[in-house]
């Protein structure tokens, strides 16, 4: 099965030309369907008088290159709606610059799949631009109507009978995940959050779906298993999640996108939700479709193994105890269609490239734009490479030139936090972004270096020494954390 390298034999001589560096992309597919129907005593079960279902859904970018999130987002909420779940219980974090967005081809319009309809019509407003941040989040989750700024002021104000479902789409790195706004989430503090609202009995049980690079590593050695969670995540500790539906994909978007409409492990359990009966359709028979589907057919070589975390035994419920249930799916079996089909993905930290040399392609030549595209391609490429070598310098200034990579890219063993102090790590960034410039989504990959440095007991003025020193005289420019801010 050949691999699918950014897709474009076209713009590989001119990233290469400008980095120097291979980019990381593929190809993934395949799902294989359940061939019996398995009834589970869930099947039976209500929600109740006393329940309600809650649902919070966060996409955490901005920006038409990553139009793919804010698709994921918005076709969730038309699951959900479809599946009886009422707008004051669903919570909607979304940056909203994609659909009026002048490069978006069907204006006021957002598919999530080459063939899909308008998935933006009706979605909530509740937290757009500078109000989708981490404290407002973690304030609609808790339900603190007096700690969320700006927005709707809707919050999760769930009782003890009640389920919430959480879905999250946007980049991640080591232990983070990133909000359009920063600093970032940080693990930690998430499941802290977590923690407060099983104590405070703000709901029955909650599931989570969680897409992002490196996404389990938000989890692994940090959740508990006895708060009544469950959460699936589009990768391991260790690995990128994929973008799809890309320009010059199987299967592609419309040819006037210039941009990736979904992505993998998010599609896979959406379009798996559409096909079934979700009174019938287990939260475990999901789980296992969508981990065949993302992994590539099990390959891996383009995909990502998708992990589970917390509370195990909530996985025999049936789906629509969290996403409600579409009355025309009532007569479908747990195997209505085969989505047993390639799909082609590209690394997230990738698709941005992909939507630039896409516009650079389609711009005119009198106008101009053409220069300034291939201006910003160059400039994206040139931070990278700063930030990568910085990185390695970093760590040979502080290790030596034969210990410092190895140490810097080590991981713990499994079912370990990727750090022990978080302040350390969160102070660790800072003093590079002072010094080095903003990591921006490409660079929180480099959020397990920043850990290992504290899991070997650098102090800061050490770290500081060695930024100012590996750093000194670039000129930061638009990465300044004066203009940037830092991102923790």
């Amino acid at each position: 099965m050949k691999g699918y390298h950014f897709g474009f034999t076209a713009i590989l001589p001119l990233l290469l030309l400008l980095s120097g560096l291979p980019l990381e992309a593929g190809r993934a597919w395949q799902l294989n369907r359940w061939d019996q129907v398995i009834r589970m005593p869930s099947e039976l079960e209500e929600p109740g008088e006393n329940s309600t279902r809650w649902a919070v859904l966060v996409a955490g970018s901005y920006g038409y290159g990553n139009y793919r999130h804010q698709a994921d987002v918005c076709h969730a909420y038309q699951i959900l709606k479809r599946g009886g779940l009422k707008d004051e219980n669903i919570v909607v974090f979304m940056y909203d610059d994609i659909a009026r967005n002048e490069l978006n081809p069907r204006p006021g319009v957002i598919i999530n799949h080459p063939q899909g309809q308008d998935v933006y019509a009706g979605v909530p407003k509740d937290y757009t631009g500078e109000h989708v941040t981490v404290e407002n989040f973690y304030a609609v989750l808790l339900g603190d109507k007096n700690g969320v700024k700006g927005g709707s002021g809707k919050v999760v104000d769930s009782k003890p009978n009640d389920r919430i479902f959480l879905y999250y789409s946007n980049h991640g790195g080591p232990g983070v995940l990133g909000m359009p706004t920063i600093p970032f989430l940080y693990a930690k503090d998430f499941i802290e959050v977590l923690k407060k609202k099983h104590d405070s009995a703000g709901y029955k049980e909650m599931v989570l779906y969680i897409e992002a690079c490196e996404s389990g590593s938000v989890f692994e050695g940090l959740m508990p298993e006895d708060i009544n969670i469950y959460v699936t995540t589009a990768s391991n500790a260790q690995e990128s999640s994929w973008g799809t539906y890309c320009p010059g994909m199987n299967p592609p978007p419309p040819p006037e996108y210039i941009t990736c409409l979904g992505d993998l492990y998010s599609v896979a359990w959406m379009e798996d939700s559409e096909t079934h009966n979700l009174k019938r359709e287990t939260i475990e028979q999901q789980y296992i479709e969508v981990k065949d589907r993302t992994s590539n057919h099990k390959t891996y070589n383009a995909g990502s193994h998708v992990m589970e975390y917390g509370n195990k035994s909530i996985k025999g419920e049936t789906l629509h105890l969290y996403q409600g249930f579409d009355p025309a799916t009532e007569k479908l079996p747990p195997n209505k269609v085969n989505l047993h089909r390639p799909m082609d993905a590209i690394n997230q930290r990738d698709a941005d490239l992909l939507f630039l040399w896409q516009r650079y392609k389609k711009s005119e030549d009198e106008s101009g734009n053409k220069a300034k595209i291939l201006r910003e391609i160059t400039e994206t490429m040139q931070h990278r490479i700063h930030l990568d070598g910085s990185i390695n310098m970093i760590g040979v200034f502080l290790f030596g030139p034969e210990r410092g990579p190895s140490i810097l890219s080590s991981f713990r063993k499994p079912g370990s936090a990727i750090v022990d102090d978080w302040r350390c790590l969160k102070s660790m960034v800072q003093v590079f972004e002072t010094y080095c410039g903003s990591l921006t989504q490409y660079g929180m990959k480099h959020m397990r270096a920043f850990a290992n440095i504290c899991n070997n007991g650098v102090s800061e003025s050490a770290m500081k020494q060695a930024c100012q020193v590996v750093c000194a005289g670039h000129n930061l420019g638009r990465w300044h954390p004066s203009k940037m801010g830092y991102s923790a």
